[in-house]
């Protein structure tokens, strides 16, 4: 059994995925016990013919790469990599990320002395050198309505900066998905990633469950790493739209009924009068006056890929 099973998902990027692998390679300490499990998420043929010549050039025995014939998205696809692990924790790491040290073993020694950190992130950067806050506060009614910077003065306790440069652990709500370290028992205790969630918000529904049965979310600032922010998942309306079915899905989940209508109906009327000025609104508009189900999520768009 290894200690760590670190799970990367590529799709048509898999540039930053080899690039991830070695950084995590090179950096891990030698006597660091882990495995790395890479999910093909459906990539197109020359992408995923390309990655697994790279990977065959890889030296590290505990390295598979497992392809899957359909884009599950990323709750799916670490689902998936799950299902090939055999680790004490997961780690579930964006592709486009790169290690400035050892992250892996910097989290697994804080999480194996502290029994209620349930879920665990490092410090991130951009590649700028810039923070890109790895802590947030759950997609909320409250949250959406009010802000997360009014929400942070009001209550800092509850809601600490995400902006913040931290220099001990601090708990916040969740961790970014771009990188989080779970124990295995407690991700499988709590039935893991929603697979009915495509993109978006797979972070903030699980660790709400996490923190139920006292497991909390933490920021592990001696760990630090680069996230290419977004280089995995090119900005566009479609995508954009995705983000708001997930959001929804997620205020139905955990508030409710009404709630979930409230912000169905603001979001409609939101995005009507940001259609009039630009057209390139409409698609989602009329995703949200139709309700936003899933069934309008790009999970249900996917075609099987054959080599």
């Amino acid at each position: 059994m290894f200690d760590i099973a670190a799970i990367i998902i590529n799709y048509n990027s898999s540039d930053y995925t080899i690039n991830c692998i070695n950084s995590i390679i090179e950096k891990s300490k030698k006597n660091l016990n882990y495995q790395i499990i890479v999910i093909d998420n459906a990539s197109e043929k020359e992408d995923f013919l390309k990655l697994s010549e790279k990977i065959k050039s890889i030296s590290f025995s505990n390295l598979q790469l497992v392809r899957s014939k359909i884009n599950t998205g990323f709750g799916g696809g670490n689902m998936h990599g799950v299902q090939f692990s055999n680790a004490k924790y997961y780690a579930f790491i964006n592709n486009d990320s790169i290690f400035i040290n050892d992250c892996l073993g910097i989290i697994y020694n804080h999480m194996e002395n502290n029994n209620e950190y349930g879920i665990c992130g490092p410090m991130c950067y951009k590649e700028d050198g810039k923070l890109l806050p790895t802590l947030d506060h759950f997609a909320s009614p409250i949250k959406e309505l009010f802000g997360r910077s009014i929400l942070e003065k009001i209550n800092s306790e509850k809601y600490p900066n995400r902006k913040k440069e931290y220099t001990k652990p601090q708990q916040g709500q969740f961790v970014s998905g771009s990188f989080m370290m779970v124990r295995s028992k407690d991700f499988n205790s709590v039935g893991g990633f929603d697979t009915n969630i495509f993109l978006y918000y797979e972070e903030t529904d699980v660790c709400k469950r996490l923190q139920k049965i006292n497991k909390f979310a933490y920021l592990i600032p001696d760990a630090k790493f680069i996230h290419y922010h977004g280089a995995s998942t090119p900005k566009s309306i479609a995508i954009k739209t995705e983000l708001k079915i997930s959001l929804l899905y997620i205020i139905r989940k955990h508030y409710g009924y009404l709630w979930h209508k409230f912000f169905l109906l603001f979001l409609s009327i939101r995005y009507f009068f940001s259609s009039l000025f630009k057209s390139k609104y409409w698609p989602l508009f009329f995703v949200l006056i139709k309700g936003a189900h899933l069934s309008s999520s790009l999970k249900q768009k996917q075609k099987i890929w054959e080599l």
